[in-house]
């Protein structure tokens, strides 16, 4: 079932957004996000299922993703609403897609956007915005995922000509290392590469981090794509090795000099999973219902049971009460005030609750929640991978513990 017919089948009841949140938007915005949803409509949900079974990445269709010119929203003049509900409206219909999207727009493109030089920018921002070329973030590792900032082992040695170490001339950095779980890596033009100077002080790991805009065609790389996934299939994650990787200096961040430079920028890609979560229950809401509506047992149809309107009532509440603890966050995001504690609580409890309303989900469409002809399935199966990234809920539940009682857990 695809979006638009779940949403056709539905007609004439309340939509998801039963508290009216698109109606803070501006004019220009439901309008864009209009566009959008017919995009969606036509161009990824009668086809996601496929693409997802065959972890097949549908190349083809970025050309017509960048003419919706909605690369970085806040960089363009949207709000951080309205930013946020593009990354739901996706999720609501594709996870994956929108995975790409927030993987290449919100960390690769809005990376160049925070930290790259105006040199760096003239070169690469025009093509990265307008999917002419693509990016990947690369920071997690194989050993260091949530404590990657002061366990980062991929390593950067600066080299020069007046050390007799660069024949070429001019000043270079030597990258070596592993990282894993990158999303787009098997493909992407450029990758953003996260790597601790050798030169950091022992006693202070997470210092002198380097980041670097690294084209990945480069002599050393390795990339090999991730199998067997059983979440967010359609997403290329790679396994990347660098082996005395030379990088022109040219292509540093030099704004960025430790872990801490990228913590705006985290913060940031974590709300928009946070708003991932929103979308995902929005997804298993409309199937769901509309499963619930269509499909008769007992001579009846579900919905005229009570235990699945009480588990329907469930699935939309989690969802309401996801997107108003985000739209919230997204209010104090134009303010210039939202912390890390804010964005951990509302990651957490969005996407608990999401796994809650999938597994809702799951359960009213009986044994065909677990075949994906009918959505349910993959919506299920991606909900784990949202769950995890960007922050694990244990991790984000541990920083706002952290937050309002004044102790840390994490070591």
């Amino acid at each position: 079932m695809s979006a638009a017919a779940g949403r056709q089948a539905s007609a004439g009841l309340p939509d998801a957004d039963f508290f009216a949140v698109e109606s803070l938007l501006s004019q220009a915005e439901r309008n864009k996000l209009a566009e959008l949803r017919d995009f969606l409509a036509a161009e990824i949900a009668p086809h996601a299922g496929d693409w997802w079974n065959n972890a097949e990445f549908p190349a083809h269709i970025l050309p017509k993703l960048a003419a919706l010119e909605l690369s970085t929203p806040a960089q363009r003049g949207y709000s951080h609403l309205f930013a946020g509900l593009v990354i739901a409206e996706m999720t609501r219909v594709d996870t994956s897609i929108a995975t790409f999207f927030l993987v290449h727009h919100d960390l690769f493109v809005q990376s160049l956007h925070a930290f790259g030089s105006p040199g760096q920018k003239e070169r690469l921002l025009a093509d990265a915005s307008d999917l002419r070329t693509t990016g990947a973030f690369a920071l997690t590792e194989p050993l260091h995922g949530s404590d990657v900032a002061g366990g980062m082992e991929t390593t950067a040695r600066r080299i020069s000509s007046a050390t007799g170490e660069d024949d070429d001339g001019g000043d270079a950095w030597v990258l070596n290392g592993a990282k894993r779980w990158i999303g787009n890596g098997t493909f992407c033009d450029y990758m953003l590469v996260w790597a601790r100077d050798e030169s950091a002080a022992p006693d202070n790991p997470s210092g002198s981090v380097r980041g670097f805009i690294v084209d990945a065609t480069l002599p050393g790389i390795t990339r090999s794509r991730m199998e067997n996934k059983i979440a967010l299939r359609t997403v290329q994650n790679a396994d990347i090795v660098f082996k005395d990787v030379r990088v022109a200096e040219a292509d540093r961040f030099t704004q960025v000099s430790s872990f801490d430079d990228t913590k705006e920028l985290l913060r940031s890609s974590r709300i928009m999973v946070a708003w991932q979560a929103v979308g995902q229950q929005l997804a298993a809401f409309d199937v769901a219902r509309q499963y619930a509506v269509e499909r008769r047992q007992f001579g009846r149809p579900l919905a005229h049971f009570q235990l699945i309107q009480q588990q329907l009532v469930t699935m939309l509440g989690n969802a309401v009460a996801s997107m108003g603890m985000l739209v919230q966050l997204a209010r104090l995001q134009e303010e210039g005030s939202a912390d890390m504690a804010q964005v951990a609580l509302a990651k957490s409890y969005a996407s608990a609750r999401m796994r809650e309303t999938v597994a809702l989900g799951r359960s009213i469409l009986g044994g065909n929640g677990i075949v994906t002809d009918y959505r349910m399935a993959k919506i299920f199966a991606d909900a784990e991978a949202i769950y995890t990234y960007e922050g694990s809920y244990e991790i984000n539940t541990l920083i706002v513990g952290r937050a309002i009682t004044g102790i840390s857990a994490i070591a």
